[in-house]
C-alpha cells in the first residue's frame, strides 16, 4: 500500500468479504474467553458447542470467542447471533447448558429464557 487510498480500497475489499461469508451462515456463537471465563469453565463450554455442532453435522455456524464483557459473575457467557432476531447472551453456561441451547435455540428456535442474561437489537 502506498497510499490512503489503497488503505481504503483494501479496508472495503475486506468488510465486503467479511460480510458475505458472514451472509452465509445461519448464525454465530460467542464464547466469552478473557480470564474471568476461562477460570469459570468457559474452554468447555466452547468445546461443547463445537462438538454438539459436529455431532449433528452443522456446518454452517460461526463459532468464536471473545474478551471480558464486565460481568464476571454470570461467566462462562455465550452469544447468540442470528440474523433478522435479536442477540442472545446466555450466563452461567455449562457444558451441558451449552448442548441445550444448541438444540432449543439453534436448531429448534426456542430462546432458553432461564438462562439469558440479556437481548439486544436484531441483526
Amino acid at each position: 500500500m502506498k497510499s490512503i487510498e489503497d488503505l481504503h480500497a483494501w479496508r472495503e475489499q475486506v468488510q465486503q468479504a467479511l460480510a458475505m461469508r458472514e451472509s452465509q451462515h445461519r448464525a454465530r456463537i460467542v464464547v466469552g474467553m478473557g480470564t474471568c471465563g476461562i477460570a469459570a469453565g468457559a474452554q468447555a463450554v466452547f468445546s461443547a458447542i463445537t462438538d454438539e455442532l459436529e455431532k449433528r453435522g452443522i456446518r454452517d455456524v460461526i463459532v468464536s470467542q471473545s474478551g471480558c464483557k464486565g460481568l464476571c459473575d454470570q461467566e462462562p457467557m455465550v452469544d447468540v447471533f442470528k440474523p433478522g432476531e435479536p442477540a442472545v447472551t446466555y450466563g452461567a453456561m455449562t457444558p451441558e447448558k451449552a448442548r441445550t441451547v444448541i438444540s432449543q435455540h439453534l436448531v429448534n428456535g426456542n430462546i432458553v429464557g432461564e438462562w439469558v442474561v440479556a437481548t439486544t437489537r436484531k441483526h
